[in-house]
């Protein structure tokens, strides 16, 4: 049988700066759980709202992938690299920080919120060159089924993760469901975006997420209007 851990939204770190309204569901910053440190690779999951023309001033990282995944709003972009773009909901951004990158992220609007996850996976290997994509996949594309946003190889589209990892997304009306059979020696990480979500006999709700370390088949189906991220991943 599939086991699986829920870590209910409400659990998760938080720490409202005014500007920034961000839970942390791994440890994070002033937020440390010895018992939430990640889950295999994956080591970062912040859903963060900021107000208008705020955000986060330039800084710097190295050593690991990050993605930003846009909900609501528009969140700029500006890099040590050269890169600087306004992403949007239904953008994927992977930003491989390498040996050493800076970067500054606004809330491009002056009237909106911009709400998005902002998730941190570790790399294969350190001393990566830094490195920068961003696709974009629509709601169609992602409604009634899984869609691969990033992937080690970068396949059918997907953004290039440096990290065995298959991060899917998926948009689900209620009663709408889809399935994925996850592998031995492999591990999962739910991520509940919006919406609420079935999770083989777990009910899960926005911010929710869940752990899965058994092999065997994960069906999702929408209680309402959803939206969800699953990782498939290698230790």
């Amino acid at each position: 049988m599939t086991t699986i851990t829920i870590r209910p939204s409400d659990a998760r770190g938080h720490e409202n700066h005014g500007w920034l309204d961000s839970f942390h569901t791994f440890s994070f910053a002033h937020y440390h759980d010895p018992n939430h440190m990640g889950f295999g690779p994956l080591r970062v999951i912040n859903e963060d709202r900021v107000e208008p023309g705020m955000g986060f001033g330039t800084h710097g990282h190295s050593d690991m992938e990050i993605i930003s995944y846009v909900l609501e709003g528009a969140l700029e972009h500006k890099d040590s690299i050269g890169n600087g773009s306004v992403i949007f909901p239904g953008d994927v951004q992977r930003m491989s920080a390498g040996t050493g990158i800076r970067h500054s992220e606004f809330n491009h609007s002056s009237a909106e919120r911009v709400h998005f996850l902002q998730i941190w996976i570790m790399p294969e290997r350190k001393g990566l060159a830094p490195s920068y994509e961003e696709k974009n996949f629509s709601d169609d594309d992602k409604r009634g089924r899984l869609r691969l946003i990033g992937s080690r190889d970068g396949r059918d589209g997907s953004v290039t993760i440096h990290r065995d990892v298959d991060l899917y997304a998926s948009i689900l009306k209620g009663g709408e469901a889809v399935t994925h059979e996850l592998q031995a020696g492999r591990g999962a990480w739910i991520q509940v975006a919006r919406g609420s979500v079935k999770l083989n006999d777990k009910t899960l709700k926005a911010g929710d997420g869940a752990s899965v370390a058994t092999a065997g088949e994960l069906k999702l189906e929408g209680v309402d209007d959803a939206e969800v991220l699953l990782f498939d991943m290698a230790p």
